[in-house]
């Protein structure tokens, strides 16, 4: 009797103290619970009501995808094909016909054929575009049209494809593809070795050591790696890569996450191969993630002189989480700080501006290295000694985003023969050709100055100013478009590279770009000098 007693009043005691913890979790969970079943309810009114038949699968897609937008552009939903895709990044395997292939406005279009693969065996070029895989027709395939290019080693796919205006056909057998970490590595001189690491894939780190000792074997007493344009990839492999030039123990980054478990201290595990060997490291505004872990660790660690142009600035770490059949999110679970304690981020994803668009970090904080120097987070990895073709624009990142510098060096390579990289001159006569076409293609970008005179303009304080206000503005916008075209020769130098790179792929591949690289590029060079006078690699980083 007494036992019944106590258990009755012990359940009600129990039940109490669970719903007080409970409520002392997050009250988002009733939120949660309670917006899930609404949607729920919404989408099967919606498939068993709506006038024509829907497409679930692609409606809920499209929802999920919508409501991550709102966040950040790391954070993602994965379905089955995009999982299969993140796992062939990350493991620099996969089945297919070896070319990098860019799908935009209904058209899939040939970027780069790896030389020596089967696209490039089938004689596809840079700037062919598919219009049809098979029986499939490219501009009525809904979905992401590349996938129908991958398939089973020794399987063939009949492709059509537009050149010039010409139609043509081929056939490709599929094969087995290695996507290298480190596509290239050379002498540059009798004691300097160069090292381009492009990704951070599985194969990172192995194959920079199999690079670095073969390097020192050839007589190399200073190394360059080249980081430019490396988007990233496994954090573990960032580790392994800083690793080969610093000591086992050391701390390389930390991750801080509001998930506990998320947050971490990640030190090196490994002897290095080289403690002491002069090295620099090459960075511009595209190399991000864990190219700026190992950039900003080894500037941090007074260990690298960092030459080129500010990094990206991708401080957020993302994880795979699975979901049920087969898919994926790939959540942003922590921000990452390098060893001095510093994190990167450039842009805030949770205030943004009246267009929706990221705030860019404008207030630095201050960090020191281990040997007392001055270093700053929120902006990517600022370099040591900054290279002026290295960096960026506005102008350029959207002569690069509409596919302009592309499209003419497209043209370019058919209306000039080279026989080798070393007859290769991009001419002042070659850039305003340039120009020239520009002035003729359907390009356009608008201006932050613009933007603001269209709002003015057409916005809420129309009606506040008058019409010769109104007439002066339009007069001041057709200015500025003027003036856009003269901006192709204020920034010449940084345009000038990314078409000679790009020109010179369609001729030589990756290998002739980096052959040539050895004796024309600046940052390269200017590397090159400061390890050649050990008083100021040492002065940089004193």
């Amino acid at each position: 009797m007494h036992k019944l007693t106590r258990k009755k009043i012990l359940i009600p005691v129990f039940a109490v103290v669970l719903l007080i913890a409970g409520s002392s979790f997050k009250s988002d969970f009733f939120e949660i619970a309670k917006q899930i079943e609404i949607f729920t309810t919404l989408f099967k009114e919606l498939n068993m009501n709506y006038v024509d038949e829907t497409n679930p699968a692609e409606l809920m897609d499209t929802a999920i995808k919508n409501m991550l937008e709102d966040l950040d552009p790391y954070t993602k939903f994965l379905n089955e094909q995009d999982v299969e895709a993140y796992k062939i990044n990350n493991a620099g395997e996969y089945s297919g016909i070896g070319a990098l292939v860019r799908s935009y406005n209904e058209k899939l279009l040939i970027v780069e054929p790896y030389q020596g693969y089967p696209a490039d065996q089938a004689g596809l070029k840079a700037g062919d575009e598919i219009i049809k895989i098979g029986d499939i027709t490219i501009s009525d395939f809904k979905d992401d049209a590349s996938e129908l290019l991958k398939g089973a080693n020794n399987t063939s796919v009949d492709v059509t494809f537009l050149r010039q205006g010409e139609t043509k056909t081929t056939t490709i057998k599929r094969e087995a593809i290695e996507v290298d970490a480190v596509p290239y590595y050379k002498m540059v001189g009798p004691n300097t070795g160069y090292i381009v690491l492009s990704k951070f894939n599985a194969k990172a780190s192995s194959q920079t050591k199999s690079a670095l000792i073969d390097l020192k074997g050839q007589g190399a007493e200073k190394i360059i790696l080249d980081l430019r344009g490396n988007p990233g990839g496994l954090l573990s492999e960032a580790i392994n890569v800083t690793n080969l030039f610093v000591p086992k123990g050391e701390l390389i980054v930390t991750t801080k996450s509001k998930v506990k478990k998320f947050n971490r201290e990640y030190k090196t595990r490994n002897k290095a191969v080289d403690e002491e060997i002069p090295l620099v490291v090459l960075v511009n505004g595209g190399s991000a993630s864990a190219s700026e872990i190992v950039s900003g660790s080894l500037q941090d660690l007074d260990r690298a002189v960092i030459i080129g142009a500010r990094s990206f600035g991708k401080g957020l770490v993302q994880r795979p989480l699975r979901l049920t059949y087969g898919t994926q999110l790939k959540v942003t679970i922590s921000r990452y700080y390098t060893a001095s304690g510093r994190c990167i981020q450039a842009l805030d994803y949770w205030n943004r501006d009246e267009q929706g668009n990221a705030v860019r970090n404008t207030r630095f904080k201050d960090f020191t290295t281990r040997n007392g120097r001055k270093v700053q987070d929120g902006g990517g990895v600022m370099p040591d000694v900054e290279v002026a073709e290295a960096r960026t624009n506005v102008l350029t990142r959207a002569l690069l985003n509409n596919h302009v510098i592309f499209d003419f060096a497209t043209q370019y390579y058919y209306g000039h023969k080279l026989s080798d990289v070393g007859s290769f001159n991009f001419s002042d006569s070659d850039f305003s050709d340039f120009k020239t076409f520009v002035s003729q293609s359907n390009f356009d970008f608008e201006t932050k100055a613009e933007r603001a005179l269209k709002e003015a303009m057409y916005g809420e304080d129309k009606a506040i100013f008058g019409s010769d206000l109104h007439e002066s503005y339009k007069s001041l916008l057709v200015e500025i478009n003027k003036t856009k075209l003269s901006a192709l020769d204020k920034h010449q130098k940084e345009i000038q590279k990314n078409l000679e790179d790009e020109i010179l792929k369609r001729y030589f591949y990756r290998q002739g770009l980096y052959d040539y690289y050895l004796d024309h590029d600046e940052a390269i060079m200017t590397a090159s000098a400061i390890l050649k006078d050990s008083s100021r690699y040492s002065e940089i980083l004193r």
